[in-house]
């Protein structure tokens, strides 16, 4: 896609995020429906371990996005999944997202994704304490077409950084940072949703451990307080789906 185009490459895999349908190895929906029961059955958790496997393998990515994703193992970075990356472009379409917050820029990855399914006149604020993830985001950035007005990376702690962002004026806000720090930035995120907006939380499964009982270490406590602070604001719907390491979402009004 040409320079200054708007859209980044990404938005036919992300177009692509339902349309896998059949494999090769499903059968035609034609023919007589087999008596229930005929077929061997998954055991539920081993259904859902294939169907969000299934889910997670769905997406391909173009070359400007898979290049970001090596550099962002080259410099340790982490990044979303390509099905979680996909999620995120169609949130951002669904809330029609004109100006975004994104707590970890990484090396771009969920930016460029984010920036696939915001408006072509929307900003991405995307905020990491490194300057060396910013400096390879904003390649990324480059490489895909995106103007320099488009996006706005910052560079220092986001406790501090979402502190100076005015009230209720933001579409979406995506945090996928340290789990430790998820209830400060739940916080300062649900104060900056305009009424439609949608907040994202990455690594809100923790692998599982959020959800296991018998779990009470600093960083899963820490999910758990936000996403109580998610299920107890009346202001919000909440969904947990079980891509990536945990998305809990949530929107507003």
């Amino acid at each position: 896609m040409a320079a200054g185009a708007g859209r980044v490459g990404v938005s036919a895999a992300a177009r692509a995020l339902y349309a896998a349908g059949m494999s090769s190895t499903d059968e035609p929906a034609a023919g007589p429906r087999e008596p229930q029961g005929s077929r061997e059955s998954l055991a539920p958790a081993s259904q859902a371990e294939a169907i969000v496997n299934h889910a997670e393998h769905s997406i391909s990515e173009d070359a400007i996005v898979a290049a970001a994703r090596e550099r962002a193992v080259d410099i340790g970075a982490g990044a979303v999944t390509p099905a979680v990356g996909a999620l995120l472009c169609v949130l951002a379409k669904l809330t029609d997202a004109r100006a975004v917050v994104e707590v970890g820029t990484g090396a771009g990855v969920s930016g460029l994704w984010l920036l696939s399914g915001m408006r072509d006149d929307g900003v991405l604020t995307t905020i990491d304490v490194e300057p060396e993830h910013q400096r390879i985001a904003k390649q990324a950035f480059s490489e895909a077409g995106v103007g320099p007005g488009r996006t706005r990376l910052i560079s220092g702690r986001a406790q501090e950084v979402l502190t100076r962002l005015a009230d209720e004026t933001y579409d979406l806000v995506f945090i996928d940072a340290d789990p430790a720090d998820q209830p400060q930035f739940v916080v300062e995120g649900i104060r900056l949703l305009r009424e439609g907006g949608a907040v994202i939380v990455h690594r809100a499964a923790l692998g599982g451990r959020a959800g296991d009982a018998s779990a009470n270490d600093a960083e899963v406590s820490a999910v758990r307080e936000a996403a109580r602070l998610i299920a107890e604001d009346e202001r919000l719907t909440p969904v947990l789906i079980p891509l990536g390491d945990g998305l809990l979402a949530a929107v507003r009004g």
